[in-house]
């Protein structure tokens, strides 16, 4: 399906006057060695002011070609890089190829009963502050940035020439949904295409299937990035009982079952993530070892429902900690350490000797290492030091280019 909503055609040109941008030597070689973003305090010389999407050609200081990007003036990140190094035009053709590429990249998923998986991983895809997600024959499409506003037509046209889909349905991440003077009538969770998918969407992870709402989910409506970390869970999960915190939609859940857990409970305090969970499962009846399983959902806090099964003296053979972002900017990092120490204190309480935990983070703001040491630390004061099994990070969908790109850790542990 490549036809289109009129709301598209609404939308402005970009503009063919560009920028010329000079920026300061420690911007410059940031820019060079690979960085995908030029603040606005590094900007030192600018030929005009801009509007978003318009394109911002980067000089040096003796007028040699840098970069290109995207402009946005809304933004402290006031340039997105598209290309660096040598010129190029930007239009249909060029980002057909930059989605062809990302797409290839992918492939392999599909060999893995796989449907489901992030297409385009924004900077990392080369392009910065868009990402598009593959649901089955449905594709998500968020923009972080209004600077992608006028260059949707293409974006789209190059979209349908590289990946057959159904349905495209448009989300705008929570600053640029109150930007509403840039979006042009664009809403978010508004369908591109002429038809808007009925109800939930299926799709398949290695095998299992899941179900997601890409209108009013969470993100685009699923966790795509834990998947090889699901996948790890299922193959130690015969025979144990698993204690999955955070659960959202059941994902851990399912590939615990599937992997011949015998007890699976799920905590979120979302009351509809875990209604989801329990359609996930009848999703899955045809799959013994998902059928076989008992399950369990706890709608509650999950500090609560930790220090719950302490005073129960309820234990797991594993346990998994999956926390949403608990640091949203620098000051919230102390406190989101913190979280995760109390966090792996607790779920220690709920774990058997000699059982699994899995803790993950995906707040970008804290270190791999300052995490790992964080779940050590509480670790080590809980009297039960952790033998490590594996520390894991991103999976093959959501690559990483940059430093600031890196965000999820994860940590599997034997506890004595």
């Amino acid at each position: 399906m490549t036809e289109t909503l009129p709301a598209l055609s609404q939308l402005p040109s970009p503009s063919s006057q560009r920028i010329a941008l000079r920026l300061t030597k420690p911007a410059e070689r940031a820019l060079k060695q690979g960085h995908p973003w030029v603040f606005d305090q590094s900007i030192t010389g600018q030929s005009r002011e801009g509007s978003p999407g318009d394109l911002a050609v980067i000089f040096d200081d003796k007028r040699r070609f840098l970069a290109i990007g995207l402009y946005d003036p809304t933004s402290a990140i006031r340039a997105r890089i598209l290309q660096k190094g040598r010129q190029a035009v930007i239009d249909a053709n060029w980002f057909e190829e930059k989605i062809k590429t990302a797409a290839g990249l992918r492939k392999p998923l599909d060999k893995q009963d796989t449907n489901g998986y992030r297409l385009v991983h924004g900077e990392n895809d080369g392009l910065p502050g868009l990402v598009i997600d593959r649901y089955a024959d449905t594709l998500v499409l968020k923009l972080y940035t209004p600077a992608w506003v006028p260059r949707l037509n293409d974006v789209t046209s190059a979209l349908a020439a590289a990946q057959s889909f159904n349905h495209l349905i448009l989300r705008l991440n929570r600053s640029l949904n109150k930007q509403t003077g840039h979006l042009h009538g664009l809403t978010d969770g508004m369908t591109l295409t002429p038809q808007t998918p009925e109800g939930l969407i299926l799709f398949k992870e290695n095998g299992i299937t899941f179900e997601c709402d890409p209108i009013n989910g969470q993100k685009t409506g699923f966790f795509l990035d834990q998947r090889e970390n699901r996948e790890r869970v299922r193959t130690f999960s015969k025979g144990k009982s698993v204690l999955n915190v955070f659960s959202y939609t059941g994902g851990f859940s399912l590939y615990a079952a599937d992997g011949g857990a015998t007890e699976v409970v799920s905590v979120d305090f979302s009351a509809p993530a875990t209604q989801a969970a329990l359609r996930n499962i009848q999703h899955n009846q045809h799959r013994e070892n998902i059928r076989n399983a008992k399950f369990e959902t706890l709608d509650q806090d999950a500090f609560e429902a930790l220090k719950q099964m302490k005073t129960q003296n309820r234990q797991f053979d594993v346990v998994i900690l999956d926390p949403p972002m608990f640091a949203q900017n620098q000051s919230q990092i102390e406190t989101a350490l913190n979280a995760y120490r109390q966090l792996a204190h607790l779920g220690l309480g709920a774990l058997k000797r000699g059982g699994i935990l899995v803790q993950a983070s995906c707040s970008s703001r804290v270190s791999a290492d300052d995490f790992f040491s964080a779940i050590h630390q509480a670790a080590q004061e809980s009297g039960r030091p952790l033998k490590e099994i594996e520390r894991t990070g991103h999976a093959p969908d959501h690559p990483i280019t940059y430093k600031e790109g890196a965000y999820l850790k994860c940590l599997f542990a034997a506890a004595p």
